[in-house]
C-alpha cells in the first residue's frame, strides 16, 4: 500500500539514529538533567516537594505547615487572612482586629498614627 519513495524522510530528534558504524542517541532539548532548585518550607525552613507544595501571598509552605499564628490550627487557602507575613485563621483575624479595633495594636505592634505624633512633635519644636 505504501511505497518508499526517494527522498527519506528526517527522523525525530528524540529517536536513535544509527550512523555507519555506530549508533548515537540525541534527546529533546526540553529534556534537562540539571537539578531542580529547592524550595524552602517558610514555616519550618525544609525541603518543599511538588506534591506538598501550598503558596500564599508568595510564601511556600508544606500543607501541614500553614497554621495560624494565634490558635495553630492548619489552614486552607480559603480559610486564612494574613496581615505584615503572618497568618491567621478568619476567626481570630477579627477577634484580634475587634480587640482594639485596628491593625496595629491587637497584633503586637505599635499604633501606626503614633508615628505621625512623633513627626508632628518633631517639626513643631524646629520650628519654635
Amino acid at each position: 500500500m505504501f511505497q518508499a519513495t526517494g527522498a527519506a524522510s528526517p527522523a525525530p530528534a528524540h529517536e536513535a539514529k544509527s550512523s555507519s558504524g555506530g549508533s548515537t542517541v540525541q534527546r529533546s532539548k526540553s529534556f534537562s538533567l540539571k537539578a531542580q532548585v529547592k524550595e524552602m518550607c517558610t514555616a519550618c525552613q525544609k525541603t518543599v516537594y511538588p506534591m506538598e507544595r501550598l503558596v500564599a501571598d508568595k510564601f511556600v509552605f508544606h500543607n501541614s505547615c500553614f497554621c495560624c499564628k494565634h490558635c495553630h490550627t492548619k489552614l486552607s487557602l480559603g480559610s486564612y487572612a494574613a496581615l505584615h507575613g503572618e497568618f491567621y485563621c478568619k476567626p481570630h483575624f477579627q477577634q484580634l482586629f475587634k480587640s482594639k479595633g485596628n491593625y496595629d495594636e491587637g497584633f503586637g505592634r505599635r499604633q501606626h498614627k503614633e508615628l505621625w505624633v512623633h513627626k508632628e512633635v518633631e517639626s513643631g519644636t524646629k520650628s519654635a
